[in-house]
């Protein structure tokens, strides 16, 4: 299958790479295309990913052959909430990583995905349309082929996916509902971690509303119960944009502080809500899944 894309004239010399994400590309496609497919090509000539683009000019690639995917493994559990020829819609439970890294290249959400689909004949090819930190759990859509992913990646481009989480905060929020719009960028000295920033950042949108409050007593502190609706996806979101208004995830101990560690083993934060329009069908689907029994007892622990 071949993809064209018109620049318009407000992407006039714009990188090729640039453009690209700007329809939607993912970063993961593009690299397939280029080592894996045939290229891209401008008005039917190659062209480079570090190329500027013209107004006018027509883009295309063909979509490349699936690769082989991650090393599979069974004793992953892949819990299926949705499956249709295009996508799927499966529940991550908290500390195990979505996609391997080149220093873990095991143990994750990918690998025990690859296996799930050899048993059934298909594709081990792995395609997260959203991404969840790996001590976070909850709903993750992923998507069978390039096409359908390509079709659900725009939507979160024009924010038209719904995602809602819940978590438990530290501390009382004052407001019962609120906005938290500033932008997110990379630390500018803890490199592994995010940060509110204006510099090389992005916009970052977070709504949130409360369920519950806590009142802290002689055993532990003051807690929020919060529902998260993103606006955007930017990495750590949630846990950065919480943290940045004094109202850290618990059990987050990279923007939190180390409390309640022991306890949960990771932190409260739960993917609960996924909402998408089929990228063929076009029909609008959404999913709610239950909280998980770490977060309903540690509900239960501070209601004492």
């Amino acid at each position: 299958m071949k993809l064209y894309f018109k620049v318009p004239p407000e992407a006039d010399g714009m990188l090729l790479r640039g453009f690209l994400r700007k329809c939607s590309v993912s970063t993961d496609l593009s690299r397939a295309v280029k080592f894996r497919g045939s290229g891209f090509f401008a008005d039917g000539a190659p062209i480079l990913a570090n190329r500027r683009v013209e107004a006018g000019q027509v883009i295309s690639f063909e979509l490349p052959p699936e690769g082989e995917g991650v090393a599979p493994q069974d004793d992953i559990p892949v819990d299926v909430v949705y499956e249709d020829a295009f996508a799927l819609v499966v529940e991550k439970p908290p500390h195990l990583a979505v996609h391997p890294t080149l220093n873990y290249p095991l143990d994750t959400l990918a690998n025990g995905y690859a296996a799930w689909a050899l048993r059934q004949g298909r594709s081990p090819v792995f395609r997260p349309v959203n991404r969840i930190d790996k001590d976070t759990s909850g709903l993750l859509i992923v998507a069978k082929n390039d096409r359908a992913h390509q079709g659900l990646a725009e939507q979160i481009k024009v924010h038209s996916f719904t995602r809602v989480y819940e978590a438990i905060v530290y501390g009382k929020l004052r407001d019962d509902s609120g906005t938290v719009n500033a932008p997110i960028g990379r630390h500018p000295i803890k490199r592994k971690q995010m940060a509110v920033t204006p510099v090389n950042s992005k916009p970052a949108v977070t709504h949130y509303e409360v369920i519950a409050r806590y009142d802290g007593n002689t055993r532990h502190g003051a807690f929020t119960h919060v529902r998260l609706r993103l606006e955007t996806g930017r990495t750590h979101q949630i846990r950065v944009h919480m943290a940045s208004i004094g109202h850290p995830v618990v059990g987050d101990a990279v923007y939190g502080p180390d409390a309640y560690q022991k306890e949960l083993h990771g932190q409260c934060l739960h993917a609960r809500t996924i909402g998408f329009v089929h990228p063929v069908t076009g029909a609008y689907l959404e999913f709610t899944s239950d909280l998980p029994p770490y977060f309903k007892d540690f509900l239960a622990y501070i209601a004492k």
